[in-house]
């Protein structure tokens, strides 16, 4: 049985975590989830690495909502870093779902892009385990996760 981790923050303005859980129970899959809620989206590369490490989590993935202050983008930058160094110690594919504040018009559309984007990225950490063919035929087709895909050229 496959194992994927959930690393979320409180600092979300959105629950995450639970709209990927249900996402990944409603897809048929065998899988064991174990989800690590941490403070801020700093804290990510590490609850990734307890996922992977002492959890032996297959895939982990790290939810995050930064809000719209420049020190928001520069902090979501750092933990993107983070989480790559995480991915590049451990070999193992950490997908990073983060939703920025000013992404959407208003608080509706947030809430909306939160949940399409978790939902979407689930499916990918499930693609990822079980069937990578799936991603290959997306390849170079503009996926995007939340809005509208963009398309092919």
């Amino acid at each position: 049985m496959k194992k994927i981790g959930i690393a979320d923050t409180t600092f979300a303005r959105y629950d995450m975590g639970k709209a990927v859980i249900d996402e990944i129970n409603k897809s048929g899959y065998d899988v064991r989830i174990e989800r690590y809620t941490v403070p801020g989206i700093k804290d990510l590369p590490v609850a990734c690495k307890k996922l992977i490490e002492e959890e032996q989590c297959d895939i982990v993935i790290a939810l995050g909502m930064p809000g719209k202050m420049p020190i928001d983008k520069q902090c979501a930058h750092e933990a993107s870093l983070g989480i790559i160094a995480t991915q590049l110690l451990t070999n193992t594919h950490i997908i990073e779902v983060f939703v920025h504040e000013d992404e959407a018009k208003d608080e509706k559309e947030l809430k909306w892009l939160a949940d399409r984007r978790a939902r979407e990225h689930a499916w990918n950490a499930l693609y990822l385990l079980f069937k990578p063919d799936k991603l290959t035929k997306m390849a170079g087709t503009g996926q995007r996760q939340g809005f509208e895909d963009a398309g092919p050229l």
